[in-house]
């Protein structure tokens, strides 16, 4: 890919990813800058010409949600009042995809609202890592490519070797995903029967179904905020027979409360990507973060040369 192809930015929630993207496809981040006003406003600044020329924009929405979400679309509007083509937003990590549905009585369908404000500001495509739930696409009248980061994990995971692997999901919804895990990994799965009842990121695990006994358990799950479920999991597992406890989650939007339950654990180690890199504090040393900046950039390559990106969704042994 040469410099003519794309321009590529990276928001302030995204640095570090926009970077190693950059770096993956052979060109230099575009020249911008993002300005904070004392009380609380955001300015962002194109500073090269994007006239005609298809741009991507790399920035997550998390820590502080809000902030990041209202730059993505100062980002789209700036570059689209700039003329550029065409611009993609690639959002590593799309946080209000978790309010996908109306569960309750007088309740926001926040995924949709942000699906709205996005295609509001401009936007003409969408690039996002494992979105809570495959239907927040269908939010969006614009195409969105929503990559899977498990055959990145696997990846990691299968280089450490595990013995007597089983892959667990931490409750019913994920165990399909878990299969895929599974699948990839050549190992049987077990579920976790978890049970939320309310609005405090916490859960309690009742039962498991499958065995563990004398295996190394790997939890699997899209996301982590305060670590609860991952924690009670393993200590469930453990209690089951098994040998050892990993895990791995996509996105790991880890607190100062959250490291810590990891770090006091029975997890050994947890497999994350780096698709969120504004945690408010140091990241667990139990914590790997892999990259997916290969992941994405390749969807970028494929997208500024039109070609198909279907490859990226096959998933290798």
């Amino acid at each position: 890919m040469t410099e003519s192809d794309v321009v590529l930015f990276a928001g302030s929630a995204s640095r570090n990813l926009g970077q190693a993207i950059a770096q993956s496809l052979g060109i230099e981040l575009g020249a911008s800058e993002v300005l904070r006003f004392s009380e609380g406003n955001l300015f962002v600044r194109i500073m090269e010409n994007v006239r005609g020329r298809d741009v991507f924009v790399v920035q997550g929405t998390a820590f502080p949600a809000n902030d990041n979400f209202m730059e993505l679309l100062f980002w789209i509007d700036a570059l689209k009042r700039a003329s550029a083509a065409s611009v993609t937003a690639v959002i590593p990590y799309f946080s209000y995809a978790k309010g996908d549905k109306k569960d309750e009585p007088r309740v926001s369908i926040r995924g949709r609202v942000c699906a709205d404000a996005i295609e509001a500001a401009g936007a003409d495509r969408v690039v996002t890592l494992d979105l809570h739930t495959p239907q927040v696409q269908g939010f969006f009248t614009k195409p969105v490519d929503d990559l899977y980061a498990l055959p990145v994990l696997c990846t990691a995971i299968a280089d450490r070797r595990l013995s007597d692997l089983v892959v667990v999901a931490p409750d019913a919804g994920y165990a399909k995903k878990a299969r895929q895990w599974a699948n990839m990994l050549r190992v049987p799965t077990a579920i976790a029967d978890k049970r939320r009842v309310d609005h405090n990121e916490s859960a309690e695990i009742v039962e498991l179904i499958g065995s563990v006994e004398g295996r190394t358990a790997l939890i699997v799950d899209d996301f982590t905020i305060s670590a609860g479920t991952l924690v009670e999991a393993a200590r469930v597992l453990i209690d089951r027979g098994a040998t050892s406890v990993y895990a791995a989650v996509s996105h790991a939007l880890l607190t100062e409360a959250g490291n810590e339950r990891i770090d006091n654990s029975p997890i050994e180690r947890l497999f994350t990507t780096d698709s969120v890199e504004t945690q408010p504090t140091k990241l667990s040393e139990k914590v790997e973060v892999v990259s997916v900046s290969g992941l994405l950039a390749e969807a970028i390559r494929r997208i500024g040369a039109r070609e198909s990106i279907s490859v990226l969704f096959e998933q290798q042994p």
